[in-house]
């Protein structure tokens, strides 16, 4: 199904961050055969890339198109937070709610910004297909279902994501800075968030 991110983001982050502040910086998807897009994958920061901010940092792509790229890392876990102040915080209903989340760190843009990386068997209005195995919700549409025992079977709870201008990822790429894989539930929900990136850049000198 074709998406505008545009249109998605500012939807689910109108409570959150201005609209004007998202609407440059996330790609809408478009459809080119000749070239290769990364939706799906996962990005692996290359050993000598040490800039601090993706420093053995795997990141889930969740769009990339000619206008640019969108992804949320994944091996960031920060502290647990309360669900019900979370979803107070972002203007949701927290109420009845005593249950608690891992946040993760999921990149420099927008860092108030949460979504909520999961399992295909969970479905909302605002749910974006990744792949077919993994999908996006905004926080606020799913945290209150996650803490009613409703959710996904496997989650990864983000704020902030990371994204690219067009072309720049491609070059980043071409420079050495990242390799991809396919994406993996295993990688994204279940492995030792301190041995993904050993493990998917394993996987890649596997793949090779």
């Amino acid at each position: 199904m074709s998406w505008n991110w545009t249109r998605w983001f500012v939807a689910f982050a109108a409570v959150l961050v201005p609209a004007t502040l998202l609407h440059a910086a996330l790609p809408t998807e478009t459809n080119i055969p000749d070239r290769v897009f990364l939706t799906g994958q996962l990005l692996i920061a290359s050993p000598q890339l040490r800039q601090p901010t993706f420093d053995h940092a795997v990141i889930l792509m969740v769009q990339h198109s000619r206008d640019g790229a969108l992804g949320v890392v994944i091996n960031r876990p920060a502290e647990r937070k309360s669900i019900a102040r979370l979803l107070t915080a972002m203007g949701g209903d927290g109420r009845g709610i005593a249950d608690s989340v891992r946040i993760f760190a999921g990149g420099p843009v927008e860092p108030h910004v949460g979504v909520v990386i999961h399992s295909a068997d969970y479905r909302h209005a605002e749910t974006v297909d990744i792949d077919g195995r993994v999908a996006l919700t905004p926080a606020i549409d799913v945290l209150r279902d996650i803490g009613l025992g409703k959710g996904p079977a496997k989650i990864l709870v983000a704020f902030g994501y990371a994204g690219w201008s067009p072309s720049q990822l491609e070059d980043e790429i071409g420079q050495g800075a990242w390799a991809t894989v396919p994406e993996d539930p295993a990688l994204v929900f279940d492995d030792d968030r301190t041995k993904v990136w050993a493990d998917a850049l394993a996987r890649y000198k596997t793949v090779r």
